[in-house]
């Protein structure tokens, strides 16, 4: 079994309505800031279900069912940091964002340090959060790769993933070029809601497809350990402990989600910064809702195939979920689905693209040519955007060679969110700290992440606490010491 005309058909249908509905925010966008934060009229329910939509994307979709096939229930325990992380950049950071008329992330750096750490910071995003989205764009290969495997029999793996990825990319391109941030949102209101539609009723498909049901799906993952959560031990080489959920997962979240432009572009674009705050906490609650559906999902995927094996072993876990959805679950049900895992995609990478376009004329251009028209700008918006757009779909070309991509691209992202994190900490948390002293700790903060992912076995989860905190005291030292070079006296009557 496989997907059939009424599949392929629903595919199609789908995507394009989704492009068309993204274009139609098109008339709208005149300035920059309607074009890269929807002139900040975005109700907070709608940011909320969009930063799920960029949390969850197809990563989830396709990994954390695999997490749990093969493990079990302990990525969980980062939810409880995802949730501390959260009421951190509420109380920290979100007033910091409303002092002003900002648009990107970094021009708060400016603001407390100087351009030169400004430019730094907008750097390694662009950098890291190009490499990260190009391990998330191949994740849309791997769904297309096993949805249309029987279409594209012909071709090698190497020319699906070619295929996948170009289907996905250009796709987004016209909407998100034509659209801006109103396009990026909403379409990940409506995505949203159908991906979890979909997953839902894969679900039951599941549970139709056991014997016995859920008595028999409880019975098999529970012998397994499938349902196990918590893990309460100081391993810390292990990827998923209490410990590293609670410090980690904290760390992360106040990182991706506080000084990733990815999110901040997100919040900015609320009415208030009352609205913001909203946001950002109800899609906490959302998250773990998407979080335990998708381990579940997981679990009854390892009772289903208990019983019933696969002809071929699969090679790797994150084709496990998409390969259920194409072989097992009713025509134009699993079409749907396989469209919403799309779609979710698309409009994760649009939110990628959009971000990335908005830092590259903001944090940039805009410095370099300040007096540039308006609409000048909004038109190297739009190229900036087809710029990254071939950028990323080079880098997922690349990301082929990768492990598990969900762990692969929480590992890319979380190697520079310490540096950024601990720079973020020392400007809204000290008032001693630098612009030399900032940049030389968030070097050190840098480089000991990128050792301890390339050449440890330290695990992700901790890249980002590490990270942040070796750049804050170094940072802070490094000033302290700056300044007391260049002015005793200075330090002493600060003292007093």
């Amino acid at each position: 079994m496989g997907l059939n005309v009424l599949d392929v058909a629903v595919i199609v249908a789908y995507l394009a309505c989704v492009t068309l509905f993204g274009m139609r925010f098109r008339k709208r966008q005149s300035t920059l800031n309607g074009y890269f934060l929807a002139e900040r009229t975005i109700p907070w329910w709608a940011i909320s279900l969009s930063i799920v939509a960029a949390e969850t994307s197809t990563l989830t979709i396709i990994s954390v069912p695999g997490l749990a096939y093969e493990k079990d229930f302990r990525f969980l325990q980062l939810v409880i940091g995802y949730l501390v992380g959260r009421v951190i950049i509420s109380l920290l950071l979100i007033p910091h964002y409303f002092r002003g008329d900002l648009v990107t992330a970094y021009q708060l750096i400016e603001r407390r340090f100087g351009q030169k750490l400004r430019s730094l910071t907008a750097g390694l995003f662009l950098i890291t959060r190009a490499a990260a989205e190009g391990v998330r764009v191949f994740a849309v290969a791997i769904v297309v790769g096993v949805a249309l495997s029987n279409l594209l029999g012909g071709f090698s793996d190497f020319g699906r993933d070619v295929a996948a990825i170009t289907i996905v990319s250009v796709l987004t391109l016209i909407y998100t070029f034509e659209g801006g941030m109103a396009a990026v949102i909403w379409t990940d209101v409506v995505q949203l809601s159908v991906y979890v539609a979909g997953t839902l009723v894969g679900l039951f498909t599941i549970l139709h497809g056991v014997p016995g049901g859920w008595h028999t799906v409880h019975a098999l993952a529970s012998e397994a350990g499938k349902f196990r959560v918590f893990d309460f031990s100081w391993n810390f080489y292990a990827t998923y402990t209490f410990w590293s959920g609670l410090i980690g997962g904290t760390f992360l979240t106040t990182a991706s989600h506080g000084t990733d432009q990815l999110i901040v572009q997100r919040l900015l674009a609320a009415r208030s910064e009352r609205q913001s705050k909203i946001a950002l906490l109800a899609s906490g609650i959302i998250v773990i809702f998407q979080f335990s559906l998708f381990l579940l999902i997981g679990a009854m995927l390892y009772a289903f195939y208990k019983l019933f094996p696969p002809a071929v072993a699969f090679t790797r876990a994150d084709t496990i979920f998409p390969t259920f959805v194409v072989t097992r679950m009713p025509h134009g049900i699993s079409g749907l689905l396989i469209s919403a895992i799309l779609a979710a995609a698309m409009a994760n990478l649009s939110a990628a693209l959009n971000s990335l376009s908005s830092t590259t004329i903001v944090d940039f251009y805009s410095r370099v040519n300040p007096n540039a028209s308006e609409q000048h700008r909004v038109f190297l918006s739009r190229m900036a955007t087809l710029g990254w757009g071939v950028a990323l779909f080079g880098l997922a070309i690349l990301a082929r060679s990768g492990g598990k991509v969900l762990e692969v691209g929480l590992s890319i992202a979380s190697v520079a969110y310490g540096s950024l994190l601990g720079v973020f900490l020392l400007g809204v948390l000290t008032q001693k700290a630098s612009e030399e002293g900032a940049m030389a700790g968030m070097l050190c903060g840098f480089l000991l992440n990128l050792y301890l992912w390339r050449f440890t076995k330290i695990p992700f989860t901790w890249y980002v606490a590490v990270g942040s905190i070796i750049t804050f005291v170094i940072g802070y030292g490094a000033s302290y010491f700056l300044l007391r070079s260049a002015s005793p006296e200075l330090i002493a009557t600060d003292a007093e």
